[in-house]
């Protein structure tokens, strides 16, 4: 089977995690570059001893290689603001496609298990962000069942997870998730939060998901939750509840309170999850590593074989 030729740019801890799950387990990717630009960054130096092209010149140092006409897909883990810069260049060439790890949010929300289908075209598809891959099937879930009026999601990663990236994006994660979450998740207003948690030894990604939606039958909506975390665990093994769902009543002359709806009473749920990486790149305890990367590989293999057929 040939396989589509890839670059990535960013040698980071995220651009690094993604090529090593392609070279171990996509079925129609084939990495072909690595771009950065720090000539002495450990993602470009274990790309070149794995035999693929490198540059530390950035996207520009890309486009000048001969290798760069058979590229098809490149996924960008580099940061919001760099991403305009990339995203400038790359669309300029209609034979190829990007998938955005940074919170630039060019192109439309993408998460695998919620509206891959809206996007199969589109040549800039956005992945959120950790928390939104993680927390984002959590809201859809819900809404499947019970119109959501409120989405409020907080995501805690290990500080040592977290690159420069991953730091100098944070008002950008709460922004995008944040959008994600109405646009994709379906609720009405959504929240984010991130934690970055300097815990020794470091923690496991923890993701609590809060929803106020309409009154419901609480086991459909337990079983649509638990549906969309086996569809997640195709992709992110690591990814489960760490707890069972929690129902709470908001009652209609007691309501709360939400900046942008007003008062609002229904169901409250509330979903607590987990998400351990393969460690494939940095341990386990980097799952935000793992839900991204992992999400970003399946868009990847998912568009390929959607042309192919």
């Amino acid at each position: 089977m040939t396989k589509v030729k890839v670059a990535i740019i960013g040698s980071g801890n995220i651009g690094t995690d993604l090529m090593i799950k392609i070279i171990r387990h996509s079925e129609h990717l084939e990495m072909c570059a690595m771009v950065g630009i720090d000539p002495n960054s450990d993602g470009l130096a274990r790309a070149k001893r794995m035999g693929f092209i490198t540059t530390a010149k950035g996207i520009t140092g890309l486009i000048v290689m001969p290798e760069w006409e058979n590229i098809k897909i490149i996924f960008d883990a580099t940061s919001a603001k760099a991403h305009h810069y990339n995203w400038g260049i790359i669309e300029k060439y209609p034979d190829k496609r990007i998938i955005d790890l940074t919170p630039a949010a060019i192109g439309p929300f993408l998460i695998p298990t919620v509206n891959f289908d809206e996007s199969p075209n589109v040549r800039n598809v956005n992945m959120v962000t950790c928390g939104g891959q993680a927390t984002i099937p959590m809201v859809a879930a819900i809404n499947q069942v019970a119109k959501v009026h409120y989405g409020e999601i907080v995501a805690s990663i290990a500080s040592k997870s977290a690159g420069p990236g991953t730091r100098a994006n944070i008002d950008e994660f709460t922004e995008t998730t944040a959008q994600a979450i109405e646009q994709v998740g379906g609720a009405d207003k959504g929240k984010a939060l991130i934690i970055l948690n300097p815990a020794e030894p470091p923690v496991v990604m923890r993701d609590t998901v809060f929803t106020l939606s309409e009154q419901a039958d609480r086991e459909k909506i337990r079983a649509s939750i638990h549906k969309m975390v086996e569809e997640v665990q195709k992709y992110v093994p690591g990814y489960t509840l760490h707890q069972e769902v929690q129902f709470d009543d908001i009652p209609a002359d007691k309501p709360v309170f939400i900046e942008g709806l007003g008062h609002r009473h229904g169901l409250k749920t509330t979903v607590l999850l987990q998400v351990v990486g393969a460690a494939h790149y940095l341990p386990a305890y980097a799952g935000k590593l793992d839900i991204m990367t992992s999400a970003a590989m399946t868009t990847g293999d998912k568009l390929v074989a959607l042309n192919k057929d």
